[in-house]
């Protein structure tokens, strides 16, 4: 009886790959192999209808997630904006945030501290930061209240 060597069977073979580019086809790159393919067609043997129409449905959906990812990227670009302008208005306000304390090793306390708001700015991984007057930013998770700078408790 003939048996083939587990070293020898195609699924443990070293996989060869060469990456171009982005890696990543877009809508008229697959456009261009659809046409590329229609052009190469053998004559005598066409390609099949539904085979063509199931292509072109691809083509349209690829197209249409495109166009959806576009517009959440816009989407997400905008809710950040309007974020940062809706934090802008604590600017000048007192407001009460909390901070962990370690006491030791295994206990720590919350600790609620007031200062006024002197500038907000987004960061480059798109979190909001607010900067206090003592020169400390903090984040906005961190925020418990705001009232007016001049309004006493």
């Amino acid at each position: 009886m003939t048996s083939i060597h587990e070293g020898l069977m195609l699924n443990n073979q070293p996989k060869q790959t060469q990456q171009t580019g982005q890696g990543i086809l877009g809508k008229d790159d697959f456009l261009k192999i659809l046409i590329t393919q229609l052009q190469n067609q053998d004559p005598a043997n066409p390609m099949d209808d539904r085979e063509f129409i199931a292509q072109m449905a691809q083509f349209s959906s690829l197209e249409q997630m495109t166009n959806m990812n576009q517009a959440m990227q816009k989407f997400v670009t905008m809710q950040t904006t309007q974020n940062l302008v809706q934090h802008s208005e604590l600017i000048g306000k007192k407001v009460q945030w909390k901070r962990e304390v370690d006491i030791d090793e295994y206990r720590s306390k919350t600790d609620y501290v007031e200062n006024i708001v002197t500038s907000v700015k987004l960061e480059s991984d798109g979190q909001l930061r607010i900067q206090l007057d003592d020169g400390r930013w903090i984040s906005n998770e961190q925020l418990v209240q705001v009232s007016k700078a001049d309004e006493q408790k």
